[in-house]
Parts: structure tokens; sequence; C-alpha cells
């Protein structure tokens, strides 16, 4: 029946192995270095429990460990959803950040710190809230007599994305106490307050949906060669762009309530690991989820090195990066 099925599942593990030693080095490295001058020996001691110091023991695992986990789990989840996001839409420039969703998330999280709940479950839940009331719009701005259209949801998105930027200033600029710094801080993208509680209820609500996601992984690949032609090969389009959807937004709002707003992740990782492994997506599912925790990693390690002093948020590296690829890829599709 499935007569590539060695070939792919060959394939699948090679890629998978390659991407494990590329996580498991930046997870090392995300570890080792840092404000301390700790250094990789010294870090590779503590972690092997040959060396016995408590202050750089209690750096790595109490303050490092928590940050480089969720940090792995964020670019996962962001660059899996971009990954869905480019083949419902068959458009490369596609991912959560610039299809508003990522900001109707932020606009019901931040409405959620405002109104004093707890990250878990209640800025969750609100910035899961305000992800698929921004999905609801963009869909309904795009809808026609079909479920998607590929241009107009983008158009949809960019326009409600500009919305909740708006939406996000006037909340902000509205707050006048201490919640202010710490709103606009987690609005770059903070990965800084973390625990390794906040890691496992992350990764509690992100794996189901990264299952979900490879389960539908030979769909996508179907709806890349048009509806109708996935139609006559049995998928419901209506149902399984519905569940893409909700799945992704969902992981998208979780990610937004831990660590606000990190954009063009979506963009970066999928856009690179579809140019060396190909367009097959059930192994660009498994490749996006570790490619893009170490994607994320690096970028974290990288806003908490380059300032001589204290640290920048993480969104800045991910946004000096992704903005450039961004105009590069309109540039490209323009023609």
């Amino acid at each position: 029946m499935n007569t590539d099925a060695p070939f792919l599942l060959k394939r699948l593990s090679a890629v998978s192995f390659i991407l494990l030693i590329l996580l498991a080095a930046s997870l090392f490295l995300g570890l080792s270095l840092g404000s301390s001058g700790s250094g990789f020996g010294n870090s590779l001691e503590v972690l092997l429990g040959v060396k016995e110091d408590a202050t750089l023991k209690a750096i790595i695992w109490q303050i490092r460990l928590p940050r480089v986990l969720i940090a792995a789990l964020v670019g996962a989840a962001l660059s899996l959803g971009g990954l869905v996001f480019q083949a419902l839409l068959r458009n490369p420039l596609a991912e959560p950040y610039i299809l508003g969703i990522s900001g109707g998330a932020a606009v019901g999280a931040i409405i959620g710190i405002l109104m004093g709940f707890s990250r878990f479950p209640g800025v969750s839940a609100t910035a899961f809230a305000g992800s698929m009331t921004t999905l609801a719009l963009v869909i309904l701005m795009s809808s026609g007599h079909t479920m998607i259209k590929k241009d107009s949801l983008l158009l949809s998105g960019v326009m409600v994305n500009a919305f909740c930027s708006a939406v996000i200033m006037f909340l902000v600029s509205m707050t006048q106490d201490s919640r202010l710094h710490n709103i606009i801080f987690w609005l770059m993208g903070d990965l800084s307050a973390t625990d390794i509680g906040q890691v496992g209820i992350l990764a509690a609500m992100l794996l189901p949906c990264f299952a979900v996601l490879f389960w539908f992984s030979h769909t996508m690949n179907l709806l890349l060669m048009g509806k109708e032609m996935a139609r006559t090969m049995g998928v419901s389009i209506k149902a399984v762009t519905v569940t893409l959807l909700v799945t992704t937004s969902f992981m998208v709002s979780i990610t937004v309530s831990h660590c606000g707003l990190l954009g063009f992740v979506g963009l970066v990782t999928p856009h690179l690991l579809r140019l060396i492994l190909g367009p097959d997506h059930r192994v660009l599912t498994p490749a996006c989820v570790l490619g893009g925790g170490a994607y994320m990693v690096l970028c974290d390690l990288l806003a908490r090195v380059l300032p001589e002093q204290g640290e920048m948020p993480a969104g800045v590296i991910t946004a000096i990066i992704g903005a450039p690829l961004f105009i590069i890829l309109l540039k490209r599709s323009g023609r």
C-alpha cells in the first residue's frame, strides 16, 4: 500500500537523528553559557555530577534548565505552527505572527494580566480566546464560496495584526502601575520568568498538539496539491482545515501566554528546513519540532550573551533574523 514506507522511515530516522544532535548541542550551549562565565568544562562537570559547586549547580539546574527547555518547546510550537499555516495557504509568507494569531493571543493575555489572573490557567485561557477570536475574524473577512482563499486570508491577517497592535498599545498606555514594565518586556518575547513547573504545564499542553499535527502530516501533503485533488483523495477539506487551525491557534496562544510575542520563528525554520529537506510534511513536521526548538534555544542564548550587562528579550533576536527573510520572500513572491 505504501511502497515508499521503508525509504520514508529511513529518511525520517536520519533527519530526526541529525536534528536531535543539533538540539542536544543547542541545549548544552544554553546550559553552559551565560553571565556567570562558568564555561563549558565547569558546566559539563556539574551536569555529570563530577563537580560540587553549589552556586553553579543552582544556576544551571534552577535557572538555565527551565529556560532552555521552555525555549525549545516554544520554538517547536511556533515553527510547527508556521509550517501548518504555510501548507493550508500554500504560501511561504504565512506564519502565526504575520496572520495576527499571535497578536490576538497577546491581546487576550494582556487582558488576563490586567485582570489579575494567574499565568495558568487564567492568562492561557484569555490568550486562547483572543487567538480564536482573531482567527474567526480573519476567516470571516477572507471567506467566500471557499473555506480559505490564499491571498485574502494573508491580507486579512496582516490587517487584523495591525489592529491587534493598536489595541495592545492602547492597553499598555492605560496601565499606570508596576505591571507596565513587565508587560512591555513580555511583549518583546521574554523567556526569563519561568520555572520547571511552567515547563511541565507547557509540555503537557503542547505535546498532544504535536502528535495531532504529525497525524495530519500526509494530509498536508495532499492539501498542497490543491483542494480538488485532496477531495478526490478522500480528504474532508473543511474538517481538516478547522482541526489544523484550532490546534495551531491553541499552540500559539499557549506559547504567547507564557513568553509573549516571538515573531517570525514560524517563518524562518519551516522555510529553511523545506529548502534542505524538500516539501514532504511527514518529514518536515518532526523536523520543525526539533529544528525549531534548537533555533529558539540559540536565539535565546544570543539574547543572553550579546549585551554586556543584563539581557535583551529573545523576540528582538528573532525579529532581527526573521524580518529581513520576510522581505526577501515577499520580493521573490512578487516576481
